[in-house]
């Protein structure tokens, strides 16, 4: 057997066992949500004909011809039946770009669309796009927006990272056409981890945004703001509410953003969002939860305080460590399936249900801002567990 042949035997093997394991949840949790065992996506996950050139004759040695790095941030949604995610593959070259993995469980066996997504660019071509949310609006349309980068075209010609983030947005009825919309227009100077919201309000289309002065640093921008449009096909936010601010030695006190869209409740608006805070280490991103008023987006109405998921063990590892990222997630009757990347690098899978999570973030104590109130929150709980021991 030449070598083409054996590398080719072993490499699909090890292909088709990876994409049939299975996963099993880590008991016993800690009884809002559980973890898995194994990452539901990675970039060996990503199909061997996107990467391998299977020409014998051009590929003697079934060497690797294109690259990936890394397979992370995706946006989720249950259509016709299967758990999609809408994933942002990293190529070795850096470029990402979109491709969709569906599973019948939503915790094991996805495996990718036979072809990536190739979007349409607008007058202004993306140099790099990523980190899409989805959302299947009340008009009928299912809402992909996403971070388009552009190089900073007034950096100087030997400054070659200066970027810009905007707001691009698509829409497709079945996720294989995607109709490329003009991208958001906002007075912020930089614009990412845009999520559209599943409902009118006051017939009107609500986002929420992120308004950020540079590309890296909020400066003063930041928070999570809400801002409302006519229209999608030429969107157009004039003002930007913000109504989950950046707050000093906290979990988000560097930057903060929504991740996927939020879940309708009978109590509020369940919202999922990452804050960033820095550390000796560099930037650590975590999730965090809050509630929003039925009636009023705008209003947060419950709040714990510190993080809901934080990256573990190989979570913390990886191509931009110790970070977890969010922009995705699929309720399932009462079932919640939060999709979280972990450093940059992987995807991962968390569940639990609405009355968990709404447990959660009406019974968890809220940030008090001082050491001093953190304790007397714990001396309360110490306090009212002695009339139980």
């Amino acid at each position: 057997m030449s070598e083409f042949e054996s590398r080719k035997k072993l490499i699909e093997t090890q292909h088709e066992e990876l994409l049939n394991k299975p996963n099993h949840r880590l008991e016993p949790g800690n009884g809002i949500f559980y973890r898995y065992q194994n990452a539901v996506l990675t970039a060996k996950h990503v199909p061997l004909n996107w990467r391998f050139d299977f020409d014998k004759q051009s590929n003697p040695y079934f060497m690797e011809r294109i690259g990936v790095n890394a397979v992370f941030n995706a946006g989720a949604i249950k259509h016709n039946g299967k758990f999609c995610l809408i994933a942002r593959v990293e190529g070795a070259d850096r470029k990402s770009f979109f491709a969709v993995a569906e599973s019948t469980s939503g915790v094991d066996g996805f495996q990718f669309w036979s072809r990536p997504i190739l979007l349409d660019e607008t007058e202004m071509p993306d140099t790099n796009v990523y980190d899409m949310r989805i959302t299947a609006h009340e008009d009928g349309w299912i809402y992909g927006l996403f971070c388009t980068e552009r190089r900073d075209e007034s950096a100087p010609e030997g400054d070659q990272s200066a970027a810009v983030a905007q707001c691009g947005i698509v829409r497709t009825k079945d996720l294989n056409k995607w109709e490329r919309l003009a991208d958001l227009q906002t007075q912020s100077a930089q614009q990412r981890n845009v999520v559209l919201h599943p409902e009118f309000v006051h017939g009107k289309y609500a986002l929420y945004t992120r308004p950020q002065d540079s590309f890296i640093e909020a400066g003063k921008g930041g928070g999570i703001g809400v801002g409302f449009c006519s229209s999608m096909e030429n969107a157009v936010i004039d003002e930007e509410i913000i109504l989950d601010k950046k707050q000093y030695h906290t979990v988000y006190e560097a930057k903060n953003g929504q991740g996927p869209a939020p879940i309708k409740t009978r109590l509020g608006w369940l919202h999922l969002a990452h804050g960033v805070r820095n550390t000796a280490a560099g930037l650590r991103y975590v999730l965090y939860m809050f509630l929003t008023d039925l009636n009023d987006i705008t209003k947060v109405i419950k709040k714990p305080g510190g993080y809901f998921i934080a990256p573990e063990g190989e979570e913390r590892i990886g191509d931009v460590s110790n970070v977890v990222f969010a922009n995705g997630w699929v309720q399932d009757g009462e079932q919640v399936y939060i999709y979280y990347a972990s450093s940059d690098t992987r995807m991962h899978v968390a569940t639990t249900t609405i009355d968990k999570l709404l447990d959660y973030v009406m019974h968890t104590p809220e940030d008090g801002l001082t050491s001093r109130n953190s304790v007397n929150a714990i001396l309360k709980l110490i306090d009212k567990n002695k009339n139980y021991q």
